[in-house]
């Protein structure tokens, strides 16, 4: 009950300088049955716009190297918390995807092998009632874990959930109507030791206007009725190996091109009617991507068009 009352009041605080309010706390447990705390936490200004925070109840990140993570994940959260699906990201193909049923925090590996586990679910959103969705298990291997300041829900969500996004780039995620889950492999890959910055798509300046174009597109014109999306998201500036300077001159050039109308707040946008106009592209990118990633080899199995 201590540690619970301690880490509740870290909580509090820290949210607070954010923009953040606890809107409500409950106990939990992660996959070894182990004592978390979930707290759901809203925005002050509007606390109906809300995220999980699931810590384990005897994590204490009191210490500054560990609170400054925490004020960063939580700042930015906030600003995520402003856009009208804050759940959704994009794909480099061009695939919408909402993230949940993510169990922080990681969990050792019960087959044996060395590594922390992550479970998740990413769903395909295009506006249009659909079933397609992967159930996630991404792995963390023992050297990747020295890298990560604790196995905790802020110090792990943005990488893990750009390893999805790169493993569903590489075609090795299926969505499906149902099955088991699927394998993220987190590895030393990712990071860059030397730099201290983790690594997933080099980008060009075409890729990031591009990309960004298809993300106000579908986060905004599509799934959020025309309401602003935050363009320059950190999160994403890691995905495409790019800096907020890098996203901020891709967002001017798709301004000057008329493709967006920025916000009262310049880093959201919103679609114009001449991007809005450009459905049949988008729904083809995400019908070319979906056929990209459905695996062949077991089709043509079942076909008779193998030797075994």
């Amino acid at each position: 009950m201590e540690t619970q009352t301690v880490l509740a009041g870290q909580v509090e605080a820290a949210a607070k300088a954010a923009g953040l309010v606890v809107v409500s706390s409950a106990a939990g447990s992660d996959f070894s049955g182990n004592g978390t705390t979930r707290f759901t936490l809203g925005l002050a200004k509007n606390p109906a716009k809300t995220q999980l925070l699931e810590l384990s109840e005897a994590f204490d990140f009191s210490q500054p190297e560990l609170l400054s993570e925490v004020q960063v994940y939580l700042a930015e959260a906030a600003r995520r918390l402003e856009n009208p699906r804050p759940d959704c990201y994009l794909t480099l193909h061009g695939l919408p995807l909402s993230f949940g049923k993510f169990a922080w925090p990681f969990h050792q590996s019960t087959s044996g092998a060395d590594t922390s586990l992550v479970h998740g679910e990413i769903r395909l959103e295009t506006g249009e009632e659909s079933v397609l969705h992967a159930k996630i298990a991404a792995s963390m291997t023992v050297t990747f874990r020295e890298v990560v300041a604790a196995s905790e829900q802020p110090f792990a969500e943005a990488f893990i959930y750009n390893a999805v996004r790169k493993t569903m780039d590489q075609g090795q995620l299926e969505l499906v109507k149902s099955g088991n889950r699927q394998p993220v492999p987190v590895t030393t890959r990712y990071y860059s030791a030397k730099h201290k910055t983790f690594s997933f798509n080099d980008t060009t300046e075409a890729q990031r206007q591009a990309f960004l174009a298809a993300k106000t597109y579908w986060l905004s014109g599509v799934l959020g009725a025309g309401a602003p999306v935050w363009l320059l998201d950190p999160r994403d500036a890691q995905y495409l190996n790019a800096s907020l300077a890098e996203l901020r001159k891709s967002v001017e050039a798709l301004v000057a091109q008329g493709a967006i109308r920025l916000a009262a707040d310049a880093e959201f946008a919103v679609p114009t009617e001449a991007l809005m106009s450009q459905k049949e592209q988008y729904d083809a990118e995400v019908a070319q991507a979906l056929t990209f990633i459905k695996p062949t080899f077991n089709e043509e199995m079942r076909g008779g068009h193998t030797n075994m």
